[in-house]
């Protein structure tokens, strides 16, 4: 797989090198590594004394990012998620104790958003594909709308065992994967002493400690309808001791018959929802950014706005006609680029 097939991401860190800078006034450096894993580019960036410790912690960080991958992968006949799909409807199955925590977290998502994210999506998404911009006839959506429903996912926190109640059903964790990695690794890289850093896995941004100069990281946020082959960026947020993820309808799409068709969908009406271009989400886990970047972003501005805002969450909403929409909390960590 070549990395032009990964999926885009939708945020930028703002560093001043892509290697390593090192501040006048004090010993730490902050030091950068990147690797493709879970289908994207997934990049780490820590605060350390010495490159040596530094790296200690950045190499024992990316095999549990991988290993978690490995778990959820929708697309893999040999992950848990594969086999609880398989067994949809005949048994439950055994999972390890990431697999039952990300799918309670998805559920969680699922029902606070009242399923506008669905982790149950799977047969879905199985219908279409935007590589080979190839979408679903009305019939093939309708005959499979009926196996999404979230409330039909049965976990057994004593058993540690998941169970989907029909035949055909399928768990697509991609809505949430990536931003519970990004969460995984925070805390590998806090075993392993880092005191500040971030991790970033596409489109999923969480951030721990400061620079060394005692100032947030700076994160960019992607102008959805950017012109040019070089990133855009519609606005950058400081961030410490936080997450944010953003979803956007440029990611995965083609165009047809004049009409974009994107990888968010529905999982009511099985199509690409249509009132935003682009949701940014902060809060304090990246699991959570990364659920309800997508929750909202089919809700859209209106009720997506009053989601964000019930649970407690920082949003940006960039609407279909581009009208951008902010909660109170955010505007005094946020500057918007010129012309926005």
């Amino acid at each position: 797989m070549t990395l032009n097939t990964f999926r885009i991401s939708s945020l930028i860190i703002l560093l001043l090198l892509t290697t390593a800078f090192s501040c006048s006034t004090r010993k730490e450096t902050v030091f950068k590594k990147t690797m493709p894993i879970m289908d994207t580019i997934v990049s780490i960036t820590v605060v350390a004394d010495s490159r040596d410790a530094a790296e200690k912690a950045m190499d024992k960080t990316f095999p549990e990012i991988s290993r978690f991958g490995d778990l959820i992968n929708f697309y893999s006949d040999n992950s848990e998620l594969a086999e609880i799909n398989r067994n949809a409807g005949i048994h439950a199955v055994k999972v390890s104790p990431e697999t039952l925590d990300v799918i309670g977290k998805a559920v969680f998502a699922a029902d606070k958003s009242g399923g506008a994210f669905d982790p149950t999506l799977g047969p879905i998404v199985k219908l279409w594909d935007f590589l080979k911009k190839n979408r679903p006839t009305e019939i093939e959506i309708a005959n499979t709308l009926p196996l999404v429903n979230y409330k039909d996912i049965l976990i057994d926190r004593t058993d540690s065992t998941v169970f989907l109640k029909r035949k055909g059903m399928m768990i697509d964790l991609g809505g949430i994967a990536k931003g519970y990695a990004a969460d995984l690794a925070v805390e590998s890289l806090k075993k392993e002493g880092i005191l500040s850093g971030l991790v970033s896995i596409a489109g999923d941004i969480r951030t721990f400690g400061m620079k060394p100069d005692k100032s947030p990281w700076t994160i960019g946020i992607k102008n959805p309808r950017q012109t040019g082959e070089k990133d855009e960026l519609v606005a950058k947020i400081r961030l410490s001791d936080r997450a944010i993820s953003t979803s956007g309808d440029y990611e995965r799409y083609f165009i047809a018959e004049d009409k974009r068709y994107h990888h968010l969908l529905d999982p009511k009406t099985g199509m690409p929802a249509s009132g935003c271009r682009s949701v940014s989400i902060v809060t304090d886990k990246a699991a959570n950014t990364d659920a309800f970047s997508t929750a909202v972003f089919i809700l859209g501005p209106d009720k997506g706005m009053k989601l964000a805002e019930e649970m407690g969450m920082d949003a940006m909403i960039i609407d279909s006609s581009g009208t951008i929409h902010m909660t109170s909390s955010i505007k005094d960590k946020i500057t918007l680029e010129k012309g926005h």
